[in-house]
């Protein structure tokens, strides 16, 4: 992997840890995710317009890209209100990779090796031991992490070839406009204006930005190595985000979840290998 690759990959999962930390902790994560996703839509709309670029070609992967982009926000925020950060993040960031390189191989024809076949194993046994073996507070807790990761998974590998097509911020912009008018419209209609209006603040908006820009980070990395391999190195935010739960958030992050970050974050790193 190109170590400018490695470099943007390693700040979006820097950042992408951050503004789940601020989504998470928000009173109603729903209404904090509508928030946050306009506010990144409008903040970087003016450097989107003066870098406009952008193939005709690319719509078709804009419109896929952007109802993928709306799930995803919309299983996130649930998610956040059934579970704890730290339980919903290493599942879905964990296993997305994994799915990622499986999809490589499998659907698209690509090689592997035995240290990437390792490393599904590692994250799957990762997985398990965040998961733990008591019944969960909320049984569909899972499932909505497991629908992420498969969301997650989607998106890159759509991006991958889509970002030929277009800029960096000129893709995500384009493909966010859509889902963040829908996540919002949504939103006001199920949630109202005033609980909306409550999480108009400067966390909901400095998580909207952070995770533009984290994205945007990711989709500069795409073009410059494998989709495989972005997917594991930014997925290392597995264990930051794990640690800020702990800290930040006060949850209690058992000794199992913390090593199942770290053997999820392990199998991550073999899975970058090629």
């Amino acid at each position: 992997m190109p170590p400018l690759a490695f470099s943007l990959a390693l700040a979006a999962a820097v950042l992408h840890a951050f503004w789940n930390i601020l989504l998470a902790r928000a009173r109603d994560p729903e209404s904090a995710t509508a928030v946050a996703l306009v506010a990144a839509v409008v903040v970087f709309a003016p450097l989107a317009a003066l870098r406009f670029d952008a193939e005709w070609a690319v719509w078709p992967f804009i419109i896929a890209t952007s109802m993928l982009q709306l799930l995803y926000f919309a299983l996130l925020a649930t998610a956040y209100r059934k579970a704890e950060l730290s339980f919903v993040y290493p599942v879905a960031r964990g296993v997305a990779p994994a799915i990622v390189l499986v999809v490589s191989v499998v659907v698209l024809g690509l090689g592997t090796s035995p240290p990437q076949v390792v490393g599904v194993v590692l994250v799957g046994v990762g997985v398990l031991l965040v998961r733990g073996l008591k019944r969960p507070a909320d049984p569909h807790a899972l499932a909505f992490a497991l629908g992420i990761a498969c969301v997650i998974a989607s998106y890159t590998l759509l991006d991958k070839r889509g970002i030929t097509h277009a800029s960096p911020i000129t893709y995500l912009e384009l493909s966010m406009i859509p889902a963040a008018l829908g996540y919002a419209g949504a939103t006001l209609a199920v949630r109202g204006r005033v609980k909306v209006r409550v999480e108009l603040g400067p966390a909901a908006v400095l998580a909207g930005v952070a995770s533009f820009a984290a994205y945007a980070l990711v989709l500069a990395a795409l073009e410059r190595a494998s989709a495989a391999s972005v997917a594991a190195v930014r997925e290392t935010s597995v264990v930051m985000a794990t640690a800020f739960a702990a800290v930040v958030l006060h949850e209690r992050v058992t000794r199992s979840r913390m090593v199942g970050s770290a053997v999820v974050v392990s199998g991550i790193a073999l899975l970058a290998l090629r």
